[in-house]
C-alpha cells in the first residue's frame, strides 16, 4: 500500500519543494499519497501544482491533497513531517531584539540561549497537540520533525504521548561532507560516533576508511591549505576547529549555532562573534532567506526537469529505511536508552543510530570529554526546564530555564528576570499557557 504522507507547514517554501524533490528521487515512495497542510492556505495551491508538475516530469503516481484542517490531514497518515514556526517572523523579532537590549545577541535565536528557550515556550504546545491528535487519528504513524527547537519539542512529545518520534537535522551530514572536502576524501568512507543535542552533536570518533579522522584532521590543521575551497572552508569553521584543538572531539554543527552553546565566543571582545567570522542573524535577513526560497521555488515550478540528487535531508531515506528495511546509519533525535551515557536516559539526545523496518535505534555507546559532558549536562538540564515550563506556564520554572542557560544565564541576576518577563510578554499572544 502506498504510504500516506502529511507535511504539517506544508506550505513552507524553505522545506516542502526540497522534500517533494527528495521523495521524487526515491523510488519507493513515488506512489505516496501526500496531504500539505498549513494555516495560511494561499501557500497550498502553489505546492500542490508543484507536486503534480514533480510527478509530471518524472512519469510517477505521486498524489496530492491540500487542508487547512489538521485534523482532516492527520487523518489515516503513515508519516507526518512537521516544519512550522509558531508567531513567524512577527514573534521571534521579540527572541532576537528584546536580548539585545540586555547585552545579548545571538547568531540564529532558535535553539539555545533566550530566543531558543522562548521559541520553545510557543512550539511545544503545538506540537503536542499535533501529537494528541496523532494518537487518536494515526496511532502508528511516526513524527518526523524538521521544527526547531529540536531537542525540546521532540523531548515534550515522548514525554507527554506515546507517538513514536524522530528529530532530523542536517548539521551532522553537512559536517561529514565538508570534511570529505577538507580531506579529499569519498563521504561514503567516513564512519563516526557521535553524542549530543542537536546543534551540538560532538563526534566523538571518526573513522575515514581506516585512517584516524582526527589524525588527519589535526595534520590539515597544522600545515593549513593554499586551496581556495579548503581556505574558505576552514575559516567559516573556526569556531569548530578551536573547540577540536582544545578537547580532540569535533563538534559538528555550524559555527553560528556552536557560540550561542558557548558564549565566550559570542562577546563584546570578540564584536560579537566577528573575530571568529560568525555573523549575527537578524529578521532582516531572514526574510531575505525567504524572498530567495520563494524565488527558487518559481524557478523550480518552471523548470523542465526535476533535480536528481538528493538534498541531504534524511525524511525520503528515513521512510524508506521504514518501508524497505533497508538499515542505515543516521544522525538522529530519540530519547536516550544509554547510547549518550553522559546524559540522562530519556531525554532527547542526537546520535548516530539504526534504522531499518523495525524502526530506530540507538547507535554505539559513546562519551564526550569531561569537560563537554558537564556542558551536555548544563544544557541538557535547561532544556528539562525548558519543556517543564511550556507544558505547566510556570514563570519561575522558565526562568529556571533561562538561568541554567549558558548564554541567557551569562547576564546580572535580576536583568535575567526582567528580560525573561519582558520576553514573555511581548510575545504573549503566543502563549495561552502563561495567562
Amino acid at each position: 500500500m502506498a504510504p500516506r504522507i502529511t507535511i504539517i507547514g506544508g506550505g513552507s517554501f524553505q522545506w516542502v519543494p526540497k522534500l517533494l524533490v527528495d521523495l521524487a528521487n526515491t523510488p519507493t515512495l513515488h506512489e505516496a499519497e501526500l496531504v500539505l497542510e498549513d494555516i495560511d492556505a494561499s501557500t497550498l495551491d502553489p505546492m500542490a501544482e508543484f507536486v503534480e508538475h514533480v510527478a509530471k516530469s518524472r512519469g510517477i503516481p505521486l498524489s496530492v491533497r491540500t487542508t487547512t484542517d489538521q485534523r482532516d490531514a492527520l487523518e489515516g497518515a503513515d508519516y507526518v513531517v512537521v516544519s512550522i514556526s509558531t508567531g513567524g517572523f512577527d514573534s521571534m523579532r521579540h527572541d532576537i531584539e528584546i536580548p539585545e537590549r540586555y547585552g545579548i545577541r545571538q547568531a540564529v535565536g532558535d535553539t539555545v540561549g533566550p530566543g531558543g528557550v522562548v521559541r520553545a515556550l510557543r512550539n511545544i504546545p503545538v506540537l503536542v497537540g499535533i501529537a494528541r491528535d496523532m494518537e487518536e487519528l494515526c496511532p502508528d504513524a511516526w513524527l518526523l520533525n524538521i521544527t526547531n527547537p529540536m531537542t525540546t519539542l521532540c523531548r515534550a512529545i515522548t514525554r507527554e504521548t506515546a507517538v513514536k518520534t524522530v528529530g532530523l537535522c542536517h548539521e551532522v551530514t553537512n559536517c561529514r561532507y565538508q570534511l570529505s572536502q577538507l580531506l579529499d576524501r569519498d563521504f561514503r568512507d567516513f564512519d563516526l560516533d557521535v553524542e549530543g543535542v542537536n546543534h551540538l552533536p560532538i563526534i566523538t570518533r571518526l573513522d575515514v576508511n581506516g585512517d584516524d579522522g582526527f589524525a588527519l584532521i589535526s595534520e590539515l590543521l597544522e600545515r593549513g591549505s593554499d586551496d581556495k575551497l579548503k581556505h574558505a572552508l576552514l575559516e567559516s569553521n573556526r569556531v569548530k576547529f578551536e573547540l577540536f584543538g582544545r578537547f580532540g572531539v569535533l563538534p559538528a554543527a555550524g559555527d553560528r549555532h556552536l557560540v550561542e552553546f558557548f558564549p565566550g565566543f559570542l562577546t563584546e571582545e570578540s564584536g560579537w562573534g566577528e573575530r571568529w567570522g560568525v555573523q549575527l542573524t537578524t529578521i532582516e535577513d531572514r526574510e531575505q532567506w525567504l524572498d530567495y526560497y520563494k524565488a527558487e521555488f518559481k524557478q523550480m515550478r518552471e523548470a523542465s526537469e526535476i533535480p536528481k540528487t538528493m538534498s541531504g535531508e534524511m525524511v525520503a531515506p528515513l521512510i524508506d529505511s521504514f518501508i524497505t528495511g533497508k538499515e542505515r546509519h543516521l544522525p538522529l533525535n530519540v530519547p536516550n536508552t544509554g547510547q549518550c551515557p553522559d546524559l540522562p536516559n530519556d531525554v532527547v539526545v542526537e546520535s548516530i543510530c539504526v534504522t531499518s523496518d523495525a524502526g530506530v535505534r540507538g547507535g554505539t555507546e559513546t562519551r564526550a570529554p569531561f569537560v563537554l559532558g558537564e556542558w551536555l549536562r548544563r544544557i541538557s538540564s535547561s532544556q528539562e526546564a525548558t519543556v517543564e515550563a511550556a507544558l505547566t506556564g510556570s514563570h519561575d520554572t522558565a526562568v529556571d530555564a533561562m538561568l541554567l542557560d549558558p548564554l541567557a544565564g551569562r547576564i546580572d541576576f535580576d536583568r535575567l528576570e526582567q528580560m525573561t518577563d519582558e520576553m514573555l510578554s511581548a510575545t504573549s499572544r503566543w502563549l495561552p499557557q502563561f495567562a
